[in-house]
């Protein structure tokens, strides 16, 4: 064959390779290639739904023990760890000059009692002058009207009883106002005490001291903490699930516990708390999940893994997990039509179990293919093309 004939048709040829070439790539990868996927169909199982969430191990009541003013912390009794009970010493503030104070109020008091008692005796003193100077104010009275001795005389002695009566009155006004100040000193002394008192903490409860906030000669404000301790018999878990997964939710759930410090032994518990308040920035449920028993030596803030075991439901309707998907905030499924494109199905889903089945609500053929793996984000109308596993792994 002529040379020069063969050149153009090893170029055409070469041509239509390259042509041929790309469009079997843009069909097969381009946009207008089919979306490889792998497909599920609806159905039915037994399912033993679960809810699983990490929470934080911490105690119901915390109690903070500290000065209610101002001071300096004199002794610290209790270390973290001890246990304490109702009444304890825990601490003592500095007293200042309160013991002073409470000297001088008890010297005052004794003043008072002296007082006291000196107006006592006035009383009695004036009360018998009383009833002399009221006999001879009588007797001379009397005389006066037998006209045995003037009427100057007689006046002269109803005045002296007349004034006995006044002393009496004054002796009397006297003794109330001692003993109104012997009271007013009663109750400065007790409010002295009592400021006293507030200076030695005692512990309120039976507990454990978690933390020693001061030491002795560090100066508190009032409210600041000394020492904080927690009742151990109300240690339990704050566990955070997703709001999602968290249908079922009540309090009563039996619950199983497994701690970060302990991976191979799980503790029974059940949930003792929902809160009503959830997370909506991490889009969480919170709910408090106590022990049936609480394990030797857990620490307050350790992590552990909760899961919340639900009823089991039968024969219930079915798809994997990773079916399910969400179009404009609305939850539903890829489904692939007779003609082979992807369509959004909305449904309704109940449970989710963590074997990764979600209960369908709704019903669909037994028939339908359901989208479940996908190499990328579906679009309406896509081509798809079924694959037993996608990137070599079945899925």
């Amino acid at each position: 064959m002529n040379r020069p004939r063969l050149r153009p048709i090893l170029l055409a040829t070469l041509i239509i390779s390259l042509l041929g070439g790309f469009g079997y790539v843009v069909a097969r990868t381009g946009p207008l290639a089919a979306v490889r996927v792998t497909v599920a169909s609806p159905e039915r199982r037994n399912l033993e739904p679960a809810l699983f969430g990490i929470g934080t191990v911490e105690a119901r009541r915390t109690y903070i023990i500290g000065p209610t003013a101002a001071g300096r912390v004199k002794t610290v009794q209790v270390d973290v760890g001890d246990p304490v009970t109702v009444g304890q010493p825990i601490a003592d503030m500095d007293p200042v000059d309160l013991d002073d104070r409470i000297a001088a109020a008890q010297a005052a008091l004794q003043r008072a009692a002296h007082t006291l008692a000196a107006a006592e005796a006035l009383i009695q003193e004036a009360a018998s002058r009383q009833n002399l100077s009221e006999a001879n104010a009588r007797r001379f009275t009397e005389l006066r009207r037998k006209g045995y001795v003037t009427q100057e005389i007689a006046d002269a002695r109803q005045h002296d009883a007349n004034a006995a009566r006044t002393l009496l009155t004054a002796a009397q006004a006297n003794r109330d106002a001692a003993r109104q100040d012997r009271d007013r000193l009663l109750a400065e002394q007790a409010a002295v005490e009592k400021l006293r008192a507030n200076l030695r903490l005692l512990s309120p409860v039976t507990g454990i001291v978690a933390s020693r906030d001061a030491e002795p000669g560090s100066t508190l404000v009032a409210g600041q903490s000394v020492v904080q301790l927690i009742d151990p018999a109300s240690i339990w878990l704050w566990v955070r699930i997703d709001q999602a997964r968290s249908a079922g939710l009540q309090i009563g759930l039996p619950a199983e516990i497994v701690l970060r410090s302990r991976p191979g032994e799980r503790w029974p518990g059940q949930v003792a708390r929902v809160e009503w308040l959830g997370d909506s920035v991490t889009e969480e449920k919170i709910a408090q999940v106590a022990f049936d028993a609480l394990p030797e030596g857990v620490a307050l803030g350790e992590l552990a893994e909760v899961t919340l075991r639900l009823p089991p439901v039968n024969n219930a309707l079915t798809l994997p997990n990773a079916a399910v998907r969400y179009l404009a905030g609305q939850p539903g499924v890829w489904r692939m039509t007779d003609h082979g494109a992807a369509q959004f199905q909305p449904l309704r889903f109940g449970i989710r179990t963590l074997d990764g089945y979600a209960q369908l609500l709704d019903s669909l053929p037994p028939d339908a293919r359901i989208i479940v793996y996908s190499e990328r984000d579906m679009r309406a109308g896509e081509a798809v093309e079924i694959r037993a596993a996608l990137n070599g792994v079945a899925r």
